[in-house]
């Protein structure tokens, strides 16, 4: 199935589904904190598996207790689409289980 740009008025309103989740540019992005670089860890390589699942693969960041994701779709040109929330939603399910916040 083809990928579409989602428009403003869909960015915002799906937007308003994730909290701590923000538009920069043309980009979705999230920073969460973690209680230690073993947690960040894991919840990288889960979110790795995510991406894998869904084929989609976003940058992801690890610091030293933080997880940092910046996702858009390259295909159509690093617009924000379907896709990417539904990553942001899967990310935002397992979120918890890491102890992030």
């Amino acid at each position: 199935m083809p990928v579409a740009p989602l428009s403003q008025k869909e960015i915002e309103d799906r937007l308003a589904e994730l909290p701590g989740w923000s538009v920069d540019a043309d980009r979705l992005t999230r920073t969460y904190r973690l209680g230690s670089h073993f947690a960040a860890t894991a919840m990288v390589v889960h979110i790795a598996q995510v991406q894998e699942e869904l084929d989609h693969h976003s940058d992801l960041t690890l610091g030293y207790n933080t997880v940092s994701l910046t996702v858009n779709t390259h295909s159509v040109g690093g617009a924000i689409t379907d896709l990417d929330f539904q990553l942001a939603h899967r990310v935002e399910d397992l979120a918890p289980g890491h102890g992030a916040g």
